[in-house]
């Protein structure tokens, strides 16, 4: 019996869903093209549970794979396969552009299609980025999600749009230059773009070391890390909420899904060498950054600022673990800040994806994302206030919601690396909780500042919807880690045992 193509049909599906939703018609038709953008949606969502029922926990292979020979001369193969790691940013892909459709059904007003057609496109080329075995296909969906983006942010977005979008455009294009350079030098080591055949290539620390640099101008600008982290705010200030939501969801982790698909296991001891170096990078990113957010006047440029904060967490969970292995040798104490900052990446994406939505259901009824503009919100949608509030919580770190789990491994495991490292670290607690209530204070509670409050309405049907599931979503994890930590623990098991073994 011929296996389906499972991970295939989750790439192509959205993309042609999203060419048949731009010949749906103009703005007369537009309700035609969001039937079809959440049809669309709502099956590739149904496509992933099979991919989640009939995956094995139990292996770290690469499951599901699909190999066919795309440019033979070259050693290019459309290949594509998943494991514990990418299974989880396949799903979350797709749960993220069914509540973006959803959440952009009354927003949205002109080029209803276009817009619908962008994010469905846009979903196709980020699934193949998690799904991408071979080298060079990997290349092509990360370069080719960045159009969509790009006329997502150029198009529907705030008056500083095109100069938001050109820099976003510029800043990932360039950054990802000097990876296809390293990947084109690999591929003269092992004879072919696979992936995983990059893992047993030996090479030399100088070798490694320039590989790991031009892959950390791809990966750091879009995670994004200090001090290429320029873009983001802006991006976010001027994208539309969705937009918004998907860099938050999911492009800034396709970065941290870069080092540890490629820089951690293809050039382990570089990686080691310059765990000090990106450890600090980290940590600035965790304590400046977050003082630069406690200033903001912008509610989406607050929110912005706090993701680049959230990332660099992250990123000092991929990289403590070398600190953690050379001070007490077991890669068992390595487990929890690596599986720390998985769960991380997975409660950022629902968290702050719902804060940008809540900005986004301020922003259709005030037409403001200043702070000073609101005020007493609470008393006339006390419904949006409890969903903001919870989501609030869980990017503070408050132990039942999704944020405190990776956070907890992460402080936890860093431990055993440096009590200073992980002083530094926990700041974040206590910094988070200062922007991020504070925010909440301001616009909720007080004093009406502007006239318009009074005649704000509470949530729609549309939005009730989509904040009820990334709820849902938020306290399950919480309260059920484990969901998501037998996913991927004998994957991380793996790339520990790859990142920590020498080729030199």
């Amino acid at each position: 019996m011929t296996q389906i193509p499972l991970l295939s049909l989750i790439i192509w599906v959205p993309i042609i869903g999203g060419i048949i939703c731009m010949f749906a018609g103009d703005d007369r038709k537009a309700t035609r093209a969001r039937c079809i953008a959440l049809f669309t949606a709502f099956l590739n969502l149904m496509l992933c549970i099979p991919l989640y029922t009939h995956f094995d926990n139990s292996t770290s292979a690469m499951q599901f794979v699909e190999n066919v020979d795309w440019i033979a001369k070259f050693g290019i193969h459309y290949q594509l396969g998943v494991d514990g790691i990418s299974v989880l940013m396949v799903i979350l892909s797709t749960i993220t552009t069914f509540l973006v459709v959803i959440a952009s059904w009354k927003p949205i007003q002109k080029n209803v299609a276009q817009y619908m057609a962008a994010f469905l496109i846009m979903q196709g080329m980020m699934v193949g980025v998690f799904e991408s075995l071979d080298a060079i296909l990997f290349y092509v969906f990360w370069e080719g999600m960045l159009i969509p983006m790009y006329l997502c942010i150029g198009m529907w977005g705030g008056p500083r749009r095109t100069y938001a979008s050109i820099k976003f455009f510029l800043y990932t294009f360039l950054g990802s230059a000097l990876m296809l350079i390293a990947l084109l030098y690999l591929r003269t080591k092992s004879n072919d773009f696979n992936i995983l055949s990059f893992y047993s290539i030996k090479l030399t620390m100088h070798e490694q070391v320039y590989i790991f640099i031009a892959f950390l101008f791809a990966f750091a600008v879009k995670i994004p890390m200090w001090p290429v982290h320029t873009w983001l705010p802006d991006a976010h200030t001027e994208a539309p909420a969705g937009g918004s939501v998907v860099l938050a969801a999911l492009m800034l982790k396709m970065g941290i899904y870069g080092i540890l698909r490629f820089s951690m296991p293809i050039t382990p001891d570089a990686s080691q060498h310059l765990a000090g170096l990106m450890i600090v990078l980290s940590l600035i990113a965790i304590v400046y950054i977050a003082i630069v957010a406690i200033g903001q006047s912008d509610m989406k440029r607050l929110i912005a600022y706090s993701s680049v904060a959230h990332m660099g967490f992250t990123t000092l969970a991929c990289f403590v673990v070398y600190k953690i292995v050379a001070r007490t040798g077991d890669l068992q104490d390595a487990y929890l800040t690596l599986e720390g900052g998985m769960v991380q990446m997975l409660s950022h994406a629902f968290s702050t994806g719902a804060m940008f939505l809540g900005v986004g259901v301020l922003y259709e009824r005030l037409h403001s994302r200043e702070i000073g503009d609101y005020g007493g919100v609470a008393h006339k949608m006390p419904l949006f206030a409890a969903f903001f509030m919870l989501f609030a919580l869980a990017n503070v770190g408050l132990p039942g919601t999704s944020g405190f789990v990776g956070e907890f491994l992460i402080i936890l495991g860093s431990f055993k690396a440096s009590y200073v490292i992980t002083l530094f670290a926990a700041t974040t607690l206590v910094l988070s909780a200062v922007y991020t209530l504070w925010l909440y204070k301001r616009v909720f509670f007080g004093v009406v500042t502007r006239k318009e409050v009074e005649s704000m309405k509470d949530l729609e049907l549309p939005e009730y919807l989509v904040l009820g599931i990334l709820a849902f979503l938020v306290l399950f994890i919480g309260l059920y880690p484990n969901a998501l930590l037998k996913t991927f623990h004998t994957s991380i098991g793996h790339l520990l045992e790859l990142s920590t073994t020498s080729k030199l």
